[in-house]
């Protein structure tokens, strides 16, 4: 049996625990300040609350944090310095500086850590990483990815607070910079737009273009400025032919509400890509080998993002950090 410490109550505490839950061999517990949430969270879940960070911390192996992101390297930091399991939500921190120095402590502690870069695990951008790293559609040129809907809010709205969450680029298109990383290679050189760069606060759009030394480049779209509900999309075209997925095209289900529109895929329980991913990083902490995403890997999209933040800012093309 494995004690999973998650650390936040919200949006992500809510879906790490949905996922722990479907695990026989985990033993789930958690930490929240806000006591409101916390009663609601055991009642949902029927997981215990820890009375405080420091005995969530001793009674856990792994600590799972689902914090604000600016909270990342404070927490990510103790529960390395015990010598615990580390995960942790993306961003993995609100500057690369901060990633670099999880990524080292933890490295340094011999401790299992890994970011929650959770797109790899979706079949679609699984089998399309596959495709293009197996040579199936041949040499890759060009990229285009597209993610978003209406803004998040989070807790005391924390979202919209572009310098605690860094806005779509450092939320949310961290994601799409993550996938084109892992699958292209390395990234050369970016430029990039935003309205969050002007505002400062409140929704966001993006558009971000990227060069890779392997010759490809890649565009971007990121929005939390779309009221007709949360879409993905990306296509590969390379010397061999292209791959494409949209989210709106596949999806089996499709239900809107004044108020509302979502779309489900037909994946059973244990195909969500969130279950894939915290079983995956529980399998490495086990097995003390190295998890399928390194914190490194969680830095250097980091690093990406916040180019490409800095290039919305100052309108200049920015060179993101080396690896």
């Amino acid at each position: 049996m494995i004690k999973v410490g998650i650390l936040g109550a919200g949006g992500m505490g809510n879906v790490h625990a949905r996922q722990n839950k479907k695990m026989a061999d985990v033993d789930v517990r958690f930490y929240d300040l806000d006591e409101e949430r916390s009663e609601t969270f055991t009642k949902r879940w029927d997981i215990p609350a820890a009375d405080s960070l420091d005995k969530l911390i001793s009674a856990s192996d792994v600590i799972d944090v689902c914090l604000p992101t600016d909270l990342h390297l404070e927490f990510g930091l103790k529960a390395i310095s015990a010598g615990r399991a580390l995960f942790v939500e993306k961003p993995v921190a609100r500057t690369f500086e901060d990633a670099v120095k999880l990524a080292e402590a933890a490295d340094k502690a011999g401790v299992v850590y890994q970011p929650g870069q959770v797109v790899r695990f979706f079949p679609e951008f699984a089998n399309g990483n596959r495709l293009v790293s197996d040579g199936t559609v041949g040499t890759p040129g060009a990229a285009r990815m597209r993610r978003g809907g209406l803004a998040p809010t989070g807790s005391d709205s924390w979202f919209m607070d572009h310098s605690r969450s860094g806005g779509v680029l450092l939320d949310l298109a961290i994601h799409d910079f993550d996938w084109l990383r892992w699958t292209l290679g390395e990234v050369t050189q970016l430029s990039s737009r935003s309205l969050g760069a002007r505002t400062r606060s409140g929704p966001d759009y993006a558009l971000t273009t990227l060069s890779f030394k392997s010759g490809a480049i890649a565009h971007v779209e990121s929005t939390w400025m779309d009221p007709s509900g949360f879409r993905t999309a990306f296509e590969v075209c390379g010397s061999k032919g292209m791959i494409e997925f949209d989210s709106r095209q596949t999806a089996t289900l499709r239900a809107h509400f004044p108020i509302k529109s979502y779309y489900e895929a037909p994946l059973a329980p244990l195909d969500d890509p969130y279950y894939r991913q915290l079983t995956a990083f529980l399998n490495a902490v086990k097995t003390r080998s190295k998890p399928p995403v390194t914190g490194w890997d969680g830095a250097m999209a980091v690093g990406i993002a916040l180019a490409a933040l800095e290039s919305a800012k100052t309108g200049a093309p920015v060179v993101p950090p080396s690896p």
